[in-house]
């Protein structure tokens, strides 16, 4: 991948910027449902009383119509007093017919809404559905592996693969295993049956400074996720363009560095996988 070249500071923030913006859109998206439902119980309520004032006019315009049918046939009635009247009818008349056509455009608008909002619910479920089965297929081509060694989850609509260190590397270095050459070959075989699902490598170390081969805990945490993609894209040919390679050193720990236990939670390479959601972000728009 033509990234993995450029400094490692770079490809840092371009990937965290990156992850920041689909947990970004994702929950833009269930905003936008919110959003949308409240509109439309707002447009019920004001079309409710568009009705209502549709029928005070009519009844109005009745009365008024009433009216000037009496006062055209009284023989006295003054000439003055039957164009006031003939005037207040035509206003009423007037004033109905914007009154129709309120009701029209808001019953117009409120099925828009609604049609939006159904699309949207149903583009959600769609990929809510795809993540439940990655997260199932996943975890069914790791079942041989013990739990201390690797966690499946689900986290902001996206599938996460925690591989502990002693799965993947000896301590201090960046060259996977054989165990973990085969752990990345059966994630591989899913990842290569929906060309749509995107890969983030996010290699994280503890909080104990590295003093061999690497420059610091950065340099690390990010060899070991490029070794990673490495694997994945020239070994099971997963393609380069999906994959993305990112370090946090011990910067994003899943729970204490103060205990030996912590420290090696928090020594992980975490392979996130998230669906394709072109689709939804174009309904938000």
């Amino acid at each position: 991948m033509k990234f993995i070249r450029l400094p490692f500071t770079f490809a840092i923030a371009t990937i965290v910027l990156f992850s920041c913006v689909s947990k970004k859109k994702f929950l833009e998206a269930t905003n936008s449902i919110k959003a949308l439902q409240q509109d439309s119980l707002q447009l019920e309520s004001s079309l409710a009383t568009t009705r209502d004032n549709l029928r005070d006019s009519k009844q109005k315009h009745d009365a008024l119509q009433k009216k000037y049918n009496d006062l055209l046939q009284a023989s006295n009635l003054k000439e003055e007093a039957l164009s006031s009247t003939q005037k207040l009818l035509e206003n009423t008349t007037s004033q109905l017919n914007t009154t129709k056509e309120k009701l029209s455009s808001s019953s117009l608008t409120i099925e828009e809404q609604q049609k939006r909002l159904q699309d949207l619910q149903k583009l959600i479920d769609q990929q809510r559905s795809v993540v439940e089965n990655l997260h199932k297929t996943i975890d069914n081509a790791l079942g041989q592996y013990k739990a201390e060694d690797l966690d499946i989850y689900v986290k902001n609509g996206k599938v996460y693969v925690s591989l502990q260190e002693k799965l993947l590397f000896k301590s201090g270095s960046a060259v996977v295993g054989k165990e973990g050459t085969e752990a990345l070959g059966k994630i591989a075989q899913v990842l290569n049956t929906d060309p749509k699902i995107q890969i983030l490598v996010e290699g994280h170390t503890d909080s104990i400074p590295i003093r061999r081969t690497f420059e610091d805990n950065w340099a690390l945490s990010t060899a070991r996720a490029v070794s990673i993609v490495r694997i994945l894209t020239t070994n099971y040919q997963v393609d380069p363009a999906r994959v993305i390679a990112s370090g946090h050193s011990y910067f994003d720990p899943r729970d204490t560095n103060a205990t030996p236990e912590g420290r090696s939670l928090n020594r992980r390479t975490e392979i996130i996988l998230s669906p394709n959601l072109d689709e939804l972000y174009r309904l938000m728009q």
